[in-house]
């Protein structure tokens, strides 16, 4: 993370400093249009798509931390691994399952949005899960009723 950030920074470093030559060079011609003007707006063009460059690399970490994260802590409430808040029923009524479980539970939700998304989720509601390499387990209760 500390790289990245010193690669944003860098980049933003780096425009500040060729919108400060743009100015300059405009500043020295008179606003006039010269090859040094000219230069100055390129580099500075580059400087800017070099710097949006960085900026969408750290966003797209921050969206897969926070993904990560938000599994993390999906899992751990399901598996019971998280203690309760002071005051509060670490059991708090349900029962904890466990990850493979949970996986499980995904994918067959992940199916059903693909299903529904093309339009065949009413027919396919009682149909077998189409996806042989997720099945349901049926050492669990609430899938032998399915």
């Amino acid at each position: 993370m500390d790289s990245l950030v010193d690669a944003l920074n860098s980049a933003y470093q780096d425009f500040v400093a060729a919108s400060a030559v743009v100015l300059e060079s405009k500043e020295s011609s008179n606003g006039q249009k010269t090859a040094a003007t000219d230069a100055a707006l390129e580099n500075f063009k580059q400087r800017w798509e070099l710097f949006r460059v960085a900026c969408d690399q750290a966003e797209e970490f921050v969206e897969s931390v926070k993904q990560r994260i938000g599994s993390e802590c999906l899992v751990d409430e399901a598996t019971g691994t998280v203690s309760g808040k002071p005051g509060q029923s670490a059991a708090g009524g349900l029962q904890p399952i466990s990850a493979v479980r949970l996986e499980q539970m995904s994918k067959a939700v992940r199916w059903l949005v693909i299903e529904l998304q093309h339009g065949s989720g009413a027919s396919s509601a009682s149909a077998v899960h189409p996806n042989p390499s997720a099945p349901f387990d049926a050492r669990f209760s609430e899938d032998a009723a399915q």
